[in-house]
């Protein structure tokens, strides 16, 4: 009943606290008001249950359940755990179903393109995907803005990346995942705590940009407006892994998401990520498609997709050094 643990993966680095299995236990407990009801209903004995319980709480560092009272209550913390994991659990009870309707439907040709920073997290799933369902397929990568141009003149059928600031009508949609901007600094130089404080360490350490042809260029410069911060233009670049290299180097900061920093895939050790001062800022990632062309194809790689990136994709951000 233990969560399954990957040899040699650190707690902070994994950050993925429990597994399914796990999950599966919390939400039994949740719908019967008690561990020795949920055993019963899975087949196991109380102490398996209290211990897969008290293993989720040491894992995440919370109480979930208010033990004084009967039927137990949750805590706050619980609250968004059964929220947040009753949405887990219907996406992977999906899975099996999913890829046996997969199987019974191909098309003759299909195009999808995803964004950079989602190459390395999905890039082998999505080939999969289409080698199931397309008797001939291609997969791009490259920025939001010029893929969401090759959606709207039909060059594309599917596109996964950057919530799109202007929506084109028409399109079928599905969220993917949320992250929230990150401060991203070299490893070992002190973060700005506030937003005054980077505006200070501008002049001493150049802020580096994303350029503006990306969409996410463009969300972090309107998020600096808002915090009226006007930092001087000293270098751009269209990569992710250019500009963690160039930060590595000593060369400055910048402003980027967890899954950026990760499809750089820099080695460890190399740069920091800080909460990032001020208001939350947040990333949606969605998948977009032509609509009604290809029935349930979209929502199905939606799902496979959201659960590689809730459970099997790059760990949340969770305001420590990256190491």
């Amino acid at each position: 009943m233990r969560p399954v643990e990957e040899p040699g993966l650190s707690e902070s680095a994994s950050a993925i606290p429990f597994d399914l299995r796990a999950l599966e236990v919390f939400l039994a407990v949740c719908d019967t008001g008690g561990m020795a009801h949920a055993a019963r209903r899975l087949g196991v004995t109380q102490p398996a249950v209290s211990q897969t319980i008290a293993e989720i709480e040491a894992r995440t560092g919370t109480t979930l359940f208010d033990r004084r009272t009967r039927p137990l209550s949750l805590t706050s913390a619980g609250l968004v755990l059964r929220q947040r994991g009753s949405l887990l659990l219907a996406d992977a009870r999906e899975i099996g179903p999913l890829l046996r309707q997969i199987g019974q439907r191909r098309v003759p040709f299909l195009r999808v393109g995803v964004v950079d920073s989602l190459s390395r997290a999905l890039a082998d799933l999505v080939a999969g995907f289409l080698a199931e369902v397309a008797d001939q397929s291609t997969l791009l990568s490259g920025l939001t803005i010029s893929q969401t141009s090759s959606l709207v003149t039909r060059q594309l059928d599917i596109f996964l990346g950057a919530q799109e600031v202007e929506d084109t009508e028409g399109l079928e949609r599905h969220v993917l995942h949320e992250e929230p901007y990150i401060l991203v600094c070299k490893a070992g130089v002190p973060a700005p705590g506030t937003v005054a404080e980077m505006a200070a360490l501008a002049p001493q350490s150049p802020f580096l940009r994303f350029n503006a042809r990306s969409r996410m260029g463009l969300e972090i410069e309107r998020h600096l407006r808002r915090l009226r911060l006007d930092l001087p233009r000293r270098q751009e670049f269209d990569s992710t892994y250019a500009v963690a290299a160039a930060i590595a180097s000593g060369l400055g900061w910048t402003i980027a998401t967890p899954l950026c920093v990760r499809e750089a895939a820099l080695p460890a050790g190399l740069i920091d990520c800080h909460p990032l001062p001020g208001p939350l800022a947040i990333r949606r990632l969605v998948l977009v498609a032509q609509p009604r062309e290809f029935g349930p194809l979209p929502a199905q790689l939606a799902t496979l997709c959201r659960l590689r990136l809730r459970e099997g994709g790059p760990p949340a951000f969770d305001a420590k050094p990256l190491r």
